[in-house]
């Protein structure tokens, strides 16, 4: 049984705070409507709450919540990890990437936990062409209809990707009508980033032989920055995020001519 949650005006300040820093940890965000709720307490003292945590450096302050603060660059969750971060916020963002998918075109799948997420919406499809360098994402996809095409390469167990030379010079031979792109990191200046230079190689790869290149991140991708950059936000034709992005992040996207889809 999940231990029950004190009444808000029960808990101590530091009771209340520590709970929000928890479900901010397990949830990887945490909202100041759904605080309010769960606690029965005004969300000008969650608000309040979250000001004094973000002053203390342990969270983030982000429109309608918070979110943890930017770690270090280097840090390379595993698969299973970021499975269980923002999975309402990966549905729905799986559902809007497959409205952009037709019958009988070729699309193109990078490793992730979103993207393996669209993988399992693009099932309702009959007839489809998938690449992809992700062998969780082409097991996935073994008992569809669909022609599945995945690279050759070194197989990298924490995100179950393929990467090196062989996973390159695929890319080099073929051509997708739509890329739907997982990042660790959306930094609207500078471009998406992951945190394997591998994998930022054969990422840069598929962007080259895409006609359209979506990139699909949760909010909390917005403003982190991430070891190796993957391209510009230049080469980025449209992005399916969640609808707690910041308004700033929205207008900078745009901006720099990109589609925003919010999920």
């Amino acid at each position: 049984m999940r231990p029950t949650i004190p009444d808000g005006n029960e808990m101590l300040i530091d009771e209340r705070r520590h709970h929000i820093l928890s479900k901010m940890q397990q949830e990887g965000r945490v909202l100041v409507s759904e605080l309010s709720d769960a606690l029965g307490i005004s969300r000008i003292t969650i608000r309040k709450d979250l000001d004094y945590l973000e002053s203390k450096g342990m969270v983030r302050r982000t429109h309608g919540g918070a979110i943890p603060p930017q770690g270090s660059i280097l840090q390379d969750l595993s698969f299973r990890e970021k499975e269980k971060k923002q999975f309402k916020e990966k549905q729905r963002i799986a559902k809007a990437a497959a409205a952009l998918v037709e019958e009988g075109t070729c699309v193109l799948l990078d490793s992730g936990t979103t993207t393996t997420a669209i993988a399992q919406e693009l099932k309702r499809f009959s007839q489809l062409t998938v690449i992809t360098n992700a062998v969780n994402i082409a097991a996935e996809l073994s008992g569809t209809d669909f022609e599945v095409i995945i690279t050759g390469g070194t197989l990298r167990k924490n995100s179950f990707s393929l990467v090196g030379p062989q996973a390159e010079d695929m890319f080099r031979e073929v051509h997708a009508d739509i890329l739907f792109l997982g990042v660790d990191g959306f930094d609207t200046t500078i471009g998406v980033m992951t945190p394997n230079m591998l994998e930022s190689r054969v990422n840069r790869a598929m962007v080259k032989c895409a006609t359209r290149v979506v990139a699909v991140c949760d909010s909390t991708k917005f403003g982190h920055r991430s070891l190796a950059l993957i391209v510009p936000p230049t080469s980025i034709h449209a992005v399916i995020t969640d609808d707690q992005i910041r308004d700033e992040d929205v207008e900078a996207l745009k901006a720099s001519g990109i589609e925003v889809i919010i999920a």
